[in-house]
């Protein structure tokens, strides 16, 4: 019998269960509550255990029924970039404001891409920013200035 092993969905369910499994840790530390009265350590419990369980069923298959596929090119200026611009956010959201930091992040993030035509890039970035401060500054109330 010739198993196949995909370890790039091995690798993926891997990491998929750490970051699950971390969030479920961070959790259990907050009280948590009922499903009709949530407590705090309610939503990353749930949102942990379910991201463990999918990277759980992505390992299992790789195992199983994985294809014999192997990494392709790293694009390391994707990785650089989108990395850039996550502790630029964390970095500046607090100092610059919500809007003009994520405006800031989203152009970023749009430098991964070779392929983005630089009108396109503010386009999306605009609708991001406005998206996000909606639902989170707006919406969610977040205690984030503006600018």
């Amino acid at each position: 019998m010739d198993r196949r092993r995909s370890l790039p969905d091995v690798l993926a369910g891997g990491i998929l269960i750490l970051i699950g499994g971390a969030f479920v840790a961070g959790a259990l530390g907050y009280d948590r509550g009922t499903p009709l009265r949530m407590g705090p350590g309610y939503f990353p419990l749930a949102a942990g255990a379910i991201v463990a369980a999918l990277g759980l069923a992505i390992a299992v298959k790789g195992l199983v029924a994985g294809e014999q596929i192997t990494f392709g090119t790293i694009p390391w200026r994707a990785v650089a970039v989108l990395s850039f611009a996550v502790v630029f956010f964390g970095f500046f959201v607090r100092r610059l404001g919500f809007v003009p930091t994520s405006l800031v992040t989203a152009l970023l993030a749009t430098l991964a891409s070779r392929h983005v035509r630089p009108l396109t890039a503010v386009a999306v970035a605009a609708g991001l920013t406005a998206a996000a401060t909606l639902i989170f500054v707006v919406g969610l109330q977040l205690r984030i200035p503006w600018f």
